[in-house]
């Protein structure tokens, strides 16, 4: 997500480099850059054009003020000022209220609308501990009513169907009065989608819409359509009025075009992204924190929420004592493995960690690449993982045929994990080391 960008502009901020005040030269170098690693990303020529008019403006205004700040690093500063504006300044609440509250989501076939559906579901769940019933209104794809089955189960959502009935308003209203009857706080209607824009589903949606006449509604984009995410979001938009935008599929080849300009054009506000197919991989918009990843900055908060969702101080702190007692086991390992997964899409996750990003990026790294490991642990005993030190020559000659890995890959995780449990115990005996991590439970707890 955003890395030719990133580099483009990286690329555009190195014009001031030896130059100790910004002057009307390098600030036209740099944006001439600038405009054109926007256009590469799909942002249509009027937005990149006014958005470096912006930063010229800014920038210029500057120059016999900030003497004390690098060229460079004040172009930097602005810029990402500029893409948090550009992107909506803030983030937008989602507007939950009624007895229950309805949402709609609408968008094209194959944007990701049910697997959102799911996703929003959880969300409200956990975070808003809310009792939430998902609705089958797509009439059109057999497929989409047992998908949305499947997804409600997962997150332990209540889920209305009626799998004989083609009438999706007549669907809607059933399904808001049986939330009604069940004392369920919230609605979500997920809509039927086309391959294209047409009237039959433009209709169709404003039908459900003026018959439930929601609190919220939300239009699904896949971001990897770039600029033609955009135009639907703006074809939709006049026709439904809609409250706000959800980017899927960012963690895919995405130039990055339609977070950047969909705001400005439709002038509707991103609600929510999605990075993945797992239920957990959604998070609300933050625009300046979007900005940061864009620049290189990553970004540590989100990564930090994240960590704190899948957070057990039950566990952490049985974890604790083992480790200071130098008992880290297998099965330890795999359920922190387990635990980081859960967070969501591991190369998306070290892309928010600051630096993280230049240092990866020629590295493929996805979820797949803990298989090996786990095979080898799951191809232990019980006993064997409860006590590293039981590994003989035997043994791990068993685990390899029994993984179906070679014994240079079992040898290599084993001492791996011996050297990762030495310095684990170690640093659980660090005085210092240990108050850093009764500050992090802490922020932990007041979260």
């Amino acid at each position: 997500m955003f890395d030719n960008l990133s580099d483009r502009l990286e690329g555009a901020f190195k014009t001031f480099t030896g130059d100790n005040k910004i002057t009307e030269i390098n600030v036209a170098t740099s944006l001439k850059e600038i405009r054109r690693a926007l256009v590469a990303a799909d942002v249509n020529y009027k937005i990149a054009k006014e958005f470096t008019e912006n930063v010229k403006a800014k920038a210029l205004g500057t120059q016999n003020v900030l003497n004390a700040v690098k060229p460079g690093q004040l172009m930097v500063k602005i810029v990402q000022d500029e893409l948090t504006e550009l992107m909506g300044g803030q983030a937008a609440g989602i507007n939950i209220k009624g007895k229950p509250a309805v949402i709609l989501i609408a968008g094209l076939q194959g944007s990701g609308k049910t697997t959102f559906t799911g996703k929003l579901a959880l969300h409200l769940k956990e975070k808003r501990k809310l009792k939430v019933l998902v609705t089958a209104c797509d009439v059109y794809r057999p497929a989409a009513i047992n998908q949305l089955t499947v997804l409600a189960e997962q997150v332990g959502a209540g889920i209305y169907k009626e799998p004989e009935n083609k009438n999706p308003v007549e669907i809607a209203l059933n399904a808001i009065a049986h939330a009604q009857d069940e004392k369920y706080d919230v609605v979500i209607v997920d809509t039927a989608g086309r391959l294209s824009v047409d009237e039959k589903m433009m209709q169709e949606i404003s039908d459900v819409r003026d018959a439930i006449s929601p609190n919220e509604t939300l239009f699904v984009v896949d971001s990897m359509t770039g600029q033609d995410a955009v135009n639907t979001a703006k074809a939709f938009n006049d026709r439904i009025n809609y409250d706000g935008v959800v980017l899927t599929k960012l963690d895919g080849d995405t130039r990055g075009g339609a977070a950047l300009s969909v705001k400005y054009t439709v002038g509707k506000p991103i609600k929510f992204i999605s990075t993945g197919e797992t239920l957990n991989t959604m998070d609300v918009f933050h625009p300046e924190r979007m900005a940061q990843r864009i620049l290189g900055m990553g970004d540590i908060i989100s990564f930090v929420e994240r960590a704190q969702d899948q957070f057990d101080e039950v566990e952490a702190k049985r974890l604790e004592k083992k480790i200071k007692k130098n008992k880290f086991d297998f099965d330890d390992f795999l359920g922190q493995l387990n635990q980081l997964k859960k967070m969501g899409d591991i190369k998306s996750l070290l892309n928010m960690i600051p630096g993280m990003k230049k240092m990866m990026k020629d590295v493929d790294i996805d979820n797949s690449a803990f298989s090996k490991v786990e095979s080898i642990i799951q191809s232990m005993t019980p006993e064997e993982r409860g006590n590293p030190g039981l590994m003989s020559l035997s043994r791990k000659k068993r685990i390899a045929r029994g993984c179906g890995q070679g014994m240079e890959d079992v040898n290599r995780f084993i001492k791996q994990f011996e050297q990762m449990s030495k310095m684990m115990h170690k640093m659980s005996n660090n005085p210092a080391m240990a108050g850093m991590a009764g500050s992090m439970k802490g922020r932990g707890k007041r979260r």
